[in-house]
């Protein structure tokens, strides 16, 4: 079993989500697609929350940011009851095979400015 945590604040990416290379590298289309229906504040949160998420994988898959897996590859969308739900694939599939990880389930909070979040992969 491996662990990821990461903490984000919501202003840490508002220059860089102004940036249309920035969220095609990090978010997968479901993703966008999800964010593009919410407002304001609710966006910016959301996608914290998921910039949050794909940190904390990329911990458990033993990868920083910048390091063979490209974040769109994880993509966070959500299972029936709305839990956060974790899908693999592409270069984030190869890294989770080399690390032995079959399996990775994340948990995401909102507090004020600030957004956390842990992956735990099996």
């Amino acid at each position: 079993m491996r662990l990821g945590v990461d903490l984000t604040t919501l202003d840490e990416l508002d220059a860089l989500l102004r940036r249309e290379w920035f969220r095609h590298f990090v978010f997968a289309e479901a993703e966008l697609a999800h964010a593009d229906g919410l407002s304001g504040t609710r966006r910016a949160e959301f996608l914290a929350g998921r910039f949050s998420a794909k940190e904390a994988v990329l911990k458990v898959l033993g990868r920083g940011l910048f390091q063979g897996v490209a974040p769109h590859d994880i993509a966070i969308t959500r299972a029936a009851g709305g839990a956060p739900c974790v899908t693999l694939s592409a270069t984030a599939a190869g890294a989770a095979a080399e690390a032995g990880i079959s399996g990775v389930s994340v948990s995401i909070t909102h507090k004020r400015d600030l957004v956390a979040a842990v992956a735990v992969g099996w």
